[in-house]
C-alpha cells in the first residue's frame, strides 16, 4: 500500500503542477509588534524569510504547482548584516532568510499546495504546535474557496506542561510528550489507531477549522481554483503582552469556544480532500483513496478542457 500511494501522490502531484497561472499570496500584520514570516517551499519563492511591522503587508507570487508553508516568527532579533535569531518559530538559519529550513516547533502553518486550474489544496495547522493567531482568506477563484485559520490566541489558554517561551507559544502534545499515542507513530500510525487527545480536542474546540492532531482531515482541509490568499498575523484583536499576563495552567478554552472563529471564518464549508503541501510536520500523508479522488477529479477537468478546444 505505501508503494500505491507514493505512485498515486506522484501522479496527482504531476498533473498539479501543470499550467501556467500564479497565485499571489498578501501578508498582513495586525499585530502588535514585528512579525517575521518564514517560507518553506517547492520551487523557491522569491525570498524565503522577511521582516513585516506591525500594521504593514507584502505580497509575493507563487507558480503553478508550488507546494509548501508559511509561519510567522516572533521575538527576533537581527543585526544590520541580518544575523540573528527567534524567540519562536525560528527556521535556524540564523538569518532573515530561512533558506530552505522550517519553523522550529511550536509554530502556526499555513499550508498549499497550487493546482494549474483545477484546485488548490489549503489549510492552517497546529499540528506543530501554535505561536500566532492567523487567518488565511480567499480572492477570487472558484469554488467552496472558504476562509481557514485559528484566531484565538491559544496562548493565553495553553496549559502549563505545553507552554514554550516564556508563554509565548504552546507545544503539541508529541513535542511535549514523545509518545507513540500522539505522535500517531509506532502502533498508532493509522487513522483508527489514532485519535484525538485531550490536548488535540482543546486545541480543536477554539479552532475548528485547524489541524489539530495528525489524522484531522475532514474538517480541517480546503480547496479552491485559481484563487489569490491572504495571511493575516493577528487577525482579531490580540496581544503577546496580554497573552503572557493571562496565561493558565489547565487544558481549558475560552468560555465560548471557537466564537471567534464562527465569527471570522463564516460563510464556507470544509473540504474532505487530502493536503499535499511538503514539510516536517507530523501529520502524515493523505489516504491513498483521497488522493486518488483527487487525480480523477483532475483528470476529467482536463479531459473536458480540452473537448472544448476542439
Amino acid at each position: 500500500m505505501g508503494l500505491l500511494c507514493d505512485m498515486i501522490l506522484s501522479l496527482a502531484m504531476l498533473f498539479f503542477s501543470r499550467g501556467v497561472s500564479a497565485a499571489t499570496f498578501t501578508f498582513v500584520n495586525k499585530c502588535d509588534f514585528t512579525v517575521w514570516p518564514g517560507i518553506l517551499g517547492t520551487p523557491t519563492l522569491d525570498t524565503t524569510g522577511f521582516e513585516l511591522t506591525k500594521g504593514s503587508s507584502k505580497s509575493y507570487q507563487a507558480p503553478t504547482g508550488w507546494s509548501g508553508r508559511f509561519w510567522g516568527r516572533t521575538g527576533c532579533n537581527f543585526d544590520g548584516s541580518g544575523h540573528g535569531s527567534c524567540a519562536t518559530a525560528d527556521c535556524g538559519s540564523g538569518q532573515v532568510e530561512c533558506n530552505g529550513a522550517g519553523a522550529t516547533p511550536p509554530a502556526t502553518l499555513a499550508e498549499f499546495t497550487l493546482g494549474s486550474g483545477t484546485m488548490d489544496f489549503y489549510d492552517v495547522s497546529l499540528v506543530d504546535g501554535y505561536n500566532l493567531p492567523m487567518i488565511v482568506e480567499v480572492s477570487g477563484g472558484s469554488g467552496a474557496c472558504a476562509p481557514t485559520g485559528c484566531v484565538v490566541d491559544l496562548n493565553r489558554n495553553c496549559p502549563k506542561e505545553l507552554r514554550a517561551a516564556d508563554g509565548d507559544a504552546c507545544r503539541s502534545a508529541c513535542e511535549a510528550f514523545g509518545t507513540p499515542e500522539y505522535c500517531c507513530s509506532g502502533a498508532y500510525n493509522s487513522p483508527t489507531a489514532c485519535t484525538p487527545s485531550v490536548y488535540s480536542q482543546m486545541f480543536k474546540s477554539a479552532c475548528p477549522r485547524s489541524y489539530s492532531y495528525a489524522y484531522d482531515d475532514a474538517t480541517s482541509t480546503f480547496t479552491c481554483t485559481a484563487a489569490d490568499y491572504s495571511i493575516t498575523f493577528c487577525p482579531s484583536v490580540s496581544s503577546k503582552k496580554a497573552s503572557k499576563d493571562s496565561a493558565k495552567s489547565t487544558p481549558t478554552t475560552d468560555s465560548e469556544p471557537g466564537s471567534a472563529e464562527t465569527t471570522l471564518l463564516s460563510n464556507g464549508s470544509p473540504s474532505w480532500l487530502a493536503n499535499l503541501a511538503t514539510g516536517g510536520s507530523t501529520r502524515k500523508q493523505p489516504h491513498c483513496a483521497l488522493l486518488l479522488f483527487a487525480l480523477i477529479v483532475t483528470t476529467i477537468s482536463i479531459s473536458l478542457s480540452f473537448l472544448r478546444q476542439l
